[in-house]
């Protein structure tokens, strides 16, 4: 019984009655019944060379020191006090509480198995370009294998690989090595002395293209100033023609205003005479007068367009002459790309006018025959319909005379033979021989009662009249409805 305390780098590791299982303390009171030991916390260093084979199946010697201990929490502390401290597995006697022979066999198996586990999945170029991410690897894995016997890994230094017995890689690969350096430094030395003489020479090189620009230089900037003077002064001349050509072409659209505007008043006076003209004579025969509005109103018009004619040529000659006084002074190219422009602007006027000149002439014409139709409809009502205005216009046309003669013409020159058969009850006897042809003329009436039922149409009335309970022929004139 006494009131232990442990050094600054151990703990008390206490069992005994009271405890349910490991108490791990700094100082305590330790009963009879209980039982007590030490153990330290300061890790420990331990040399292993491992022998290891990549998977280039290379085998090489792998000379490391790693720092070791326990981890300074009372979890892995407990986990250590219970299964790395007291006797060894193999031992016979009895291990003191820092005994840690039996420790470095089992963290030593620990990291053969592990490294030789990193090494077999690694070439030997990545063992060595990614030293750091090896050393990296083994310590992550080693550390998880450790952390059930409650060890930290604190230090891990990988040293540099060797030669196993009767390999000789690494001799080689360091004489490579060297001689690839000593080839190098006398590349070095000749690339020195190349650079050397080709950097003297391109400064003598740019000191006479120095001098060869800045002549250049000064004979380019003598040509441009003379260029800048002769480009002001032909800009100069280029403004004053500009100037005299604005003058010239607002003469000329000032004269062309005027005399387009006196044409216009003239048009004007032309089509009011016509319209005051057309006024007095429709009230004694509307389509005569109508006839007379269109001929004075045509007569406007062409007066109109040869007076615009007229005005337009005087217009183009004065502005081909202003135009060929200012392309003079100008190139030959751009004349004929002007005179090109003017031929295209003068098509497109007659076209235009041209256009407009017939748009006139079909508006005109629709205009005579909706006047023409509108004195057929007054006609047909004043004959009595539709049927009454065609036959006036077969005998206004001499229609009749010439279907007569038409029918004369056809058979002319004919000697037809005509024989009668009697049928029926006159057979065989020499009755009437008239007979047959008054029955023929005795079926017309009700052959033509027929078709003007379904048809609409009469016969002529010196062929025959029909009754007033005939059907109606319906005739549509201008849009509107008329019974016959």
């Amino acid at each position: 019984m006494g009131y232990n305390i442990s050094d600054a780098n151990s703990y008390l590791v206490i069992t005994g009655g009271g405890i349910p299982d490991v108490k791990i303390v700094k100082k305590a009171w330790v009963w009879p019944w209980q039982k007590h030991s030490r153990i330290s916390i300061s890790p420990f260093d331990f040399e292993i060379t491992l022998q290891a084979m990549t998977i280039e199946k290379l085998q090489f010697s792998l000379p490391a020191v790693f720092t070791i201990g326990p981890s300074d929490d009372i979890q892995s502390l407990c986990r250590y006090a219970k299964i790395l401290t007291g006797k060894a597995a193999n031992s016979t006697k009895q291990a003191t509480g820092t005994g840690r022979n039996h420790v470095q066999d089992i963290v030593k198996g620990i990291i053969e198995g592990e490294t030789r586990v990193i090494v077999s999945g690694m070439t030997m170029e990545e063992i060595f370009k990614e030293r750091q991410v090896f050393k990296t690897a083994v310590i992550e894995n080693v550390q998880k294998e450790l952390d059930q016997f409650g060890l930290k890994i604190y230090n891990a230094n990988v040293k540099e690989l060797q030669d196993t017995a009767g390999s000789e890689y690494f001799k080689f690969l360091s004489r490579k090595a060297h001689e690839g350096a000593s080839n190098q430094a006398k590349i070095d030395v000749a690339n020195a002395m190349m650079m050397g003489n080709i950097g003297e020479a391109e400064k003598r090189g740019k000191t006479r293209q120095e001098i060869s620009k800045i002549d250049a230089a000064t004979a380019v900037l003598e040509t441009q100033r003379k260029s800048e003077k002769a480009q002001a002064d032909a800009q100069l001349a280029t403004t004053q023609i500009n100037l005299d050509m604005g003058i010239n072409l607002a003469k000329i659209e000032a004269t062309r205003k005027a005399e387009s505007k006196d044409a216009e008043l003239q048009r004007d006076v032309e089509v009011q005479r016509a319209q005051t003209e057309l006024e007095a004579r429709r009230a004694t025969d509307l389509v005569h007068a109508k006839i007379e509005r269109e001929s004075a109103q045509q007569k406007a018009d062409a007066k109109f367009y040869a007076a615009n004619k007229s005005t337009d040529g005087l217009f183009y000659q004065q502005k081909q002459e202003a135009e060929a006084s200012y392309l003079t002074t100008m190139k030959k190219a751009d004349a004929l790309v002007y005179q090109q422009k003017q031929e295209a602007e003068a098509n497109f006027f007659r076209l235009t006018k041209e256009a407009e000149a017939a748009f006139v002439a079909k508006q005109k014409e629709a205009e005579g025959i909706t006047e023409m139709a509108k004195a057929y409809e007054h006609m047909s009502s004043v004959l009595g319909g539709p049927q009454g205005l065609l036959q006036y216009m077969m005998l206004q046309n001499n229609t009749y005379e010439k279907l007569a003669k038409a029918n004369a013409q056809a058979i002319n020159g004919l000697q037809p033979k005509i024989t009668v058969w009697n049928t029926g009850e006159d057979a065989g006897s020499s009755g009437d021989a008239t007979a047959p042809i008054r029955n023929i003329l005795q079926s017309l009436p009700p052959l033509l009662s027929t078709i003007n039922d379904q048809t609409g149409i009469a016969p002529p009335s010196w062929l025959a009249t029909m009754g007033q309970q005939q059907s109606q022929a319906v005739v549509k004139v201008n849009g509107e409805k008329l019974a016959s």
